[in-house]
């Protein structure tokens, strides 16, 4: 059932909300083995209940329970602590904008997801995917030995097992799309600034972003309206004759055969769709020099800058007393390290008034222009990367999308990676939109 029709079902007496909550609670309880839901809204069922009795049902998400990653700030009896034991009793001051938009469209906010730690800056690498010292380790739904991605780990795999209606995942590079290819769901990195990170754990403002993920594209078309406050299409019929779409056939060296398989198979698709799929040049748009830099420099001022706005003494005040809180309860909360923390804190003023990071700045202002010219001098409305490889659409800004297209011989998922021009998510969607119907036949 898709989120149009629950709403449809609710207003129409069908089905009530208060059924809608109760049967995912069951669920997810069923699969607590998961570890995706770090913290239920215990008060889901009587705001459902309150839906259910209201005269005036409007809403695009009306009495539809969704579930938010655990670094997103709710302004109820829920925490927000990014997966931090350190962080664990905060009780945020308020909703967080988008989730005021959320509540506002006429959702259930069913609970807070599993995530990895600080979205996966607490560590260089050694925290595995998808664990927090307060959430334990999630699983990947199709093999609990495979890596699940992250960091909007609890929220991909939620969703995937059908565990809410959707869910809303953060990204700064790769955290939505890579967790969502490897749960095989859709999706959507927005533009930079398009969806309020405001009332969310940072790393980085200039990369942060929220983003909706679900099980179809109609799904996550409706939930990006929502977080963004506009409309975009959610029927389709459009041919792809006048699209062109750039083929990247770069950092595919380490590509699994089975996901280059599925995507090169996705590329005849495209073009039996009508689609002009157009082989780009080599490109060399350097962005592994910059993004450390600016997260690194931007995470220490951002998490300060969260921390105040608690207005709770009983709280860490800033990085060094994350660090220090950790360094007590070593046991709990350092069982991968905290190397990433300790960097940010010793090597950053937290003013960000550091050589490198201007210099980091400038260098992706040139990334962008040279990922606009990319567009320009192919005249292309989508780019897509055969490579699982996120970082492009990412660092840039640019709206990056992914959906399922397929299964490897032992039965995981295989995504896809779409780029479209900075604001042009109208056109990821009519896209894949126009896709996602001829991929039935190939993922069974």
């Amino acid at each position: 059932m898709t989120i149009s029709q629950m709403t449809e079902a609710i207003r129409s007496g069908a089905l009530t909300s208060r059924e809608l909550v109760s049967q995912y609670i069951s669920k997810i309880e069923m699969n607590k083995h998961l570890n995706t839901v770090i913290e239920l809204n215990l008060d889901a069922p009587t705001i459902a209940d309150g839906l259910d009795t209201a005269a005036d049902k409007k809403g695009a998400l009306y009495g539809v329970p969704i579930l938010v990653k655990d670094n997103i700030n709710t302004g109820d009896r829920m925490h927000t602590s990014a997966g931090s034991v350190a962080l664990a009793e905060n009780i945020a001051p308020e909703d967080a904008p988008i989730v005021r938009l959320l509540r506002e469209a006429g959702a259930v906010i069913l609970g807070k997801t599993n995530m990895t730690e600080f979205a996966n800056y607490m560590t260089d690498g050694s925290m595995p995917n998808g664990y927090s010292s307060r959430g334990g380790q999630t699983l990947n739904l199709f093999d609990p030995d495979t890596d699940p991605s992250g960091s909007s780990t609890g929220s991909a795999v939620a969703v995937a097992a059908g565990l809410c209606a959707a869910a809303i995942g953060t990204e700064t590079c790769g955290s939505i799309i890579s967790p969502a290819q490897c749960a095989g769901i859709v999706g959507i990195k927005p533009t930079i600034g398009l969806v309020s990170s405001s009332g969310v754990i940072p790393i980085s403002f200039t990369l942060d972003t929220p983003g909706p993920m679900a099980r179809c594209v109609e799904d996550a078309g409706l939930l990006l309206g929502v977080l963004a406050g506009r409309e975009y299409p959610n029927r389709y019929g459009v041919e792809l004759s006048k699209t062109r779409i750039g083929i990247c056939r770069m950092f595919t060296d380490d590509t699994d055969s089975e996901w280059l398989a599925a995507n090169e198979r996705l590329i005849g698709i495209m073009r039996e769709l009508g689609a002009e799929c157009i082989e780009l040049p080599e490109h060399s748009i350097k962005i592994d020099k910059f993004m450390y830099h600016i997260m690194k420099n931007e995470f220490k001022y951002g998490i300060n800058t969260y921390l105040k706005t608690l207005c709770n003494p009983a709280l860490p005040q800033n990085l060094r007393d994350i660090i220090e809180f950790n360094e007590s309860h070593s046991e709990v909360a350092l069982k991968y390290g905290q190397d990433n923390l300790v960097d940010a804190d010793k090597t950053t003023s937290g003013e960000m008034t550091e050589t490198l990071y201007a210099e980091a700045l400038i260098a992706r202002e040139a990334a962008i222009r040279d990922f606009n010219k990319l567009f320009d001098e192919n005249r292309i409305d989508v780019f897509f990367m055969l490579a699982a490889n996120s970082g492009l659409g990412a660092w840039t800004g640019f709206p990056s999308m992914t959906i399922p297209i397929g299964r490897t011989s032992t039965r995981l998922p295989i995504g896809s990676f779409f780029v479209a021009r900075r604001y042009e998510e109208n056109v990821l969607l009519r896209v894949t939109g126009e896709i996602e119907p001829a991929l039935c036949k190939v993922i069974k």
